[in-house]
């Protein structure tokens, strides 16, 4: 793990590189959903594909906890391009915690390097929150699997050229996540993506992938055994969870920052509106989300890193930071008044972006089912 000084050197080029690279081209890109191509290569060169990749496999090595400040960071200047590296990154840890040794000296130095780049395809067009459901189908035929199947909202698929496809192998097993396998498809064994839509996170591309009897080698199939796939992926959703709390966290901020900015311009009654008590209530509260999701993003990081379960402390934290990034946001358009309801003005792209973290990673309202167990199974009657 990259020692403490080295972080702190870290979190510094990471501003540096916000401020010179991001910062005055994120509005203009996002507004036309133009995939950042040359901050993609900044960020390969700053390492983060490989952020928390260990060292023996090229990456950085970095805490849970120094990553999440990273993402805070990023967000807080442009949140879209924080979901380029962090699909990325839960494919990595997925393969690095359970993939054969070599599986991963085959793959995870390219993915530290961003030569190989993507994301995880999970969620289809009729299965979402319920993975157990998915219909896309990995079938063995001697050495090979032939996929077919089509995943939805899938990050990544269209300007990477890898992903970690959850499938199923045994269709008629049961229980059904016995039949579930994690498959590493490289783009150049055929899949088709196409480029959706979205009201924010834009620049990022998001897609629906299309898999016609593309061939996979059965030596891509993640570990040794097949049926093990929903668990793997479940175990880097964690650290997706923790990065999704982060971005909250990014965006929560920026919205105070930006109020607390402009409240102190914004003239009504001959004074500043920052002097009139419903603005500073409003500030007090957002100010609050923000110090308040932080500290629990902290605390599931460092559960993360301790190597404990950590579905609980995730949990909470992605659900009250994407919770306060939504509160806040909306808070920062009340407080710009139309100035925030302009695209001109930055606070327009939280309000957009926002209400992707109440959904992404799980949604908040199978967060608050995912907390309730976990209370239930740690404090036994």
């Amino acid at each position: 793990m990259m020692a403490e000084s080295n972080e702190q050197i870290m979190l510094d080029a990471v501003d540096r590189f916000l401020e010179k690279e991001v910062r005055p081209v994120a509005k203009a890109l996002e507004l036309a959903d133009e995939y950042p191509t040359d901050i993609v290569e900044k960020m390969k060169v700053l390492g983060l594909f490989g952020a928390t990749v260990t060292e023996q496999y090229g990456g950085l090595g970095l805490s849970a906890g120094i990553y999440a400040h990273i993402v805070e960071r990023v967000s807080a200047v442009w949140m879209s391009i924080s979901g380029i590296f962090n699909s990325h990154l839960i494919m990595c840890a997925a393969i690095e915690k359970f993939a054969t040794e070599d599986q991963k000296e085959r793959f995870l130095p390219r993915l530290a390097r961003g030569e190989l780049r993507g994301g995880i395809a999970l969620t289809e067009p009729d299965c979402g929150t319920d993975l157990q459901a998915v219909r896309t189908r990995a079938k063995r035929e001697n050495d090979h699997y032939v996929i077919n199947g089509t995943k939805q909202w899938i990050t990544n698929a269209v300007e990477g050229n890898v992903l970690l496809v959850l499938v199923k192998t045994d269709p008629d097993t049961e229980p059904r996540h016995r039949g579930m396998s994690l498959l590493v498809v490289e783009k150049a064994s055929g899949y088709r993506a196409f480029k959706l839509q979205k009201l924010g996170y834009r620049g990022v591309d998001t897609a629906e992938v299309q898999f016609d009897d593309v061939h996979v080698p059965v030596d891509n199939l993640v570990g040794i055994t097949e049926g093990r796939g929903l668990q793997q992926i479940l175990s880097g959703l964690a650290l997706g969870r923790i990065n999704v709390a982060a971005r909250g966290v990014g965006v929560a901020r920026a919205s105070l920052d930006a109020s607390v900015r402009y409240a102190q311009q914004r003239k009504t009654f001959g004074q500043p509106i920052c002097e009139h008590q419903a603005i500073q209530i409003k500030l007090a509260d957002m100010a609050t989300r923000v110090e308040a999701a932080r500290l629990l993003t902290d605390w599931a990081a460092a559960t993360y890193d301790s190597g404990e379960r950590c579905d609980l402390e995730a949990g909470m934290a992605k659900l009250f930071a994407s919770e306060a990034a939504v509160e806040n946001s909306m808070e920062a358009l009340r407080i710009h008044g139309a100035y925030g309801y302009s695209p001109d003005n930055e606070v327009e792209r939280y309000y957009r972006d926002a209400p992707l973290l109440a959904i992404g990673e799980g949604t908040n309202e199978l967060q608050r089912i995912i907390i309730a167990r976990q209370l239930i199974e740690r404090n036994p009657a």
